[in-house]
């Protein structure tokens, strides 16, 4: 990536729905040579997808969880069970293997209450097997982006 393609995704992490008209102006370049290179990295797999991010709370998923899952046993029928549970749910936004803390697991769960997040709990706790589960609730989101800093 050159200093073009960066600032192509600097534009795109901010605005997905730049016209490519604006964005070519933006970066020094005609849309053809912008849209070759937009192409590109979305062939390479820089570019993963486009979204629009909507506001959890003004669709009634105003409860984050953030559980923690330790296990005894990773192996590959715990982990395709796992995997094929994390798929299934959609209120599972994020899924981490994670190192450096007492869970072995992270997973982020938005839920309309916290009854509708126990009764989610209780789906969890009858279908795979660990050795502890607890659940941070999120009282305030200080800080959620996706724009990843790019050097």
């Amino acid at each position: 990536m050159d200093y073009i393609d960066k600032k192509i995704i600097f534009i795109l992490q901010r605005q997905a729905d730049l016209p490519l008209s604006e964005i070519s102006k933006r970066v020094g370049l005609s849309q053809t040579p912008c849209w070759n290179r937009i192409k590109k990295l979305e062939e390479d797999g820089v570019i993963e997808k486009k979204v629009t991010l909507i506001n959890k709370i003004k669709v009634n998923l105003p409860i984050t969880v953030f559980l923690m899952i330790t296990v005894r046993n990773h192996n590959s029928d715990w982990m395709n069970k796992f995997n094929e549970i994390l798929k299934k749910y959609k209120n599972i936004l994020e899924a981490h293997r994670i190192t450096g803390s007492q869970a072995d697991y992270i997973i982020k769960v938005v839920a309309e209450s916290i009854e509708e997040y126990d009764e989610f709990q209780q789906v969890l706790i009858k279908n795979i097997e660990f050795n502890s589960m607890s659940s941070g609730i999120s009282l305030q989101e200080l800080k959620s982006t996706t724009i990843l800093p790019i050097k």
